[in-house]
């Protein structure tokens, strides 16, 4: 039996519509109707790299790093395939000379980051302190 179990959708056109668990998800390869499947990709990334980036301040000896936001870019090649993603990440917190053991901790945790190639890991920088 498999551990994830996703129903995946295309009438016509371009427009995926993905039914993940109770949750309608709809992706177009266009960009028209729905994020494209780039933009998905960089977004659930940066999803899952908030609480593995959470966990991580927790496990540096952090209770509570109050909001973080992650501002995300991601370059594309000739064939539209990414080939460069950034995170820019604000937290409240002031994470000090531990934002670097952070964010090591948070590489480690984040299973996208784990599943995309090397060459395709965010280049990550931190604002710690920030006023959001």
């Amino acid at each position: 039996m498999s551990d994830i179990n996703i129903t995946s959708t295309c009438e016509e056109g371009y427009t995926t519509n993905s039914v993940v668990g109770n949750f309608d998800l709809v992706i177009d390869a266009t960009g028209e109707d729905g994020p494209d499947p780039n933009a998905t990709l960089v977004a659930d990334y940066a999803s899952c790299f908030i609480p593995a980036f959470r966990v991580g301040a927790n496990k540096e000896g952090f209770d509570d790093i109050g909001t973080v936001q992650i501002e995300s870019s991601a370059e594309l090649d000739d064939g539209d395939d990414l080939e460069s993603i950034s995170f820019e990440v604000h937290v409240e917190a002031d994470l000090g000379d531990s934002v670097d053991d952070v964010v090591a901790r948070a590489e480690d945790i984040c299973h996208v980051h784990s599943a995309l190639r090397e060459g395709l890991h965010a280049d990550i920088t931190v604002t710690d302190g920030a006023d959001l």
